[in-house]
């Protein structure tokens, strides 16, 4: 029984973000670039993996995607 999708984590595969909010998109271009999505690693490698290779605190961006689900879901 699931009651509440589950929210964006340091774990969360780019891809699959996106896939699920697409609105995701633009927090991972303003933080990663628009490479991100021409890369096959988009479908691997994980929001903690591309936040260390961009030097970003990935905490920064797993809350901004979490706001963005907060507010379409109220």
């Amino acid at each position: 029984m699931e009651a509440t999708e589950k929210k964006v984590t340091k774990d969360s595969i780019i891809g699959d973000v996106i896939k699920k909010s697409p609105a995701a998109r633009k927090v991972i271009e303003k933080y990663f670039g628009g490479g991100c999505f021409t890369c096959p690693g988009i479908n691997m490698e994980s929001i903690s993996f591309g936040s260390m290779m961009h030097n970003i605190d990935p905490e920064k961006i797993i809350k901004e995607i979490n706001e963005l689900e907060d507010n379409n879901g109220s």
